[in-house]
């Protein structure tokens, strides 16, 4: 799969076949994390890949749409230095989720809303900061997680070009 389809294809998934991902897999994943670029190439970044189902249950209680975390056979935590831009955390998050589709895993990102109590579950350092939470786990019912359509905006009420509501 090239990186457009991969992009386009990508659907947020919540139900997983329960298997565990795959070590070469988990590798990759950590890679095109380790690979997003960042502001200055200060690269604020960090993961925290959590399979345990005790943490993954208390990482649940963190949130307050959290429901799938701890069915999910691999969540990865993006933490993110105190004054970082959140954008740089958002390119990490993206990376994964695209090299997950390529590989046939699907995603989705899980907010954290309390952040005291995920600081204590992660045992985070003062200065660290959880961005986010992406589940990942192969499709339940195997094959590749299906989209319900493009129901995205159409790219004319999208874009504009050189003002805001300008068209060609």
């Amino acid at each position: 799969m090239d990186a457009y389809e991969a992009i386009i294809t990508k659907r947020d998934t919540r139900e997983y076949d329960g298997r565990p991902v795959a070590e070469e897999h988990l590798q990759r994943l950590l890679r095109a994390a380790r690979m997003a670029g960042s502001s200055k190439n200060e690269q604020p970044i960090r993961v925290i890949v959590i399979t345990s189902q005790a943490q993954k249950d208390a990482l649940a209680e963190c949130g307050d749409f959290t429901t799938h975390l701890p069915a999910s056979p691999l969540v990865i935590v993006v933490v993110r230095v105190e004054g970082s831009r959140p954008f740089d955390a958002g390119r990490a998050a993206q990376n994964m989720m695209v090299a997950a589709n390529a590989l046939g895993i699907a995603s989705c990102p899980v907010g954290i809303q309390h952040d005291d109590a995920a600081r204590k579950v992660l045992d985070l350092p003062p200065n660290q900061i959880v961005a986010m939470a992406i589940t990942f786990g192969y499709p339940k019912g195997g094959g590749r997680p299906q989209g319900r359509g493009d129901r995205r905006l159409p790219l004319a009420d999208f874009v504009s070009f050189e003002r805001w509501g300008a068209g060609r």
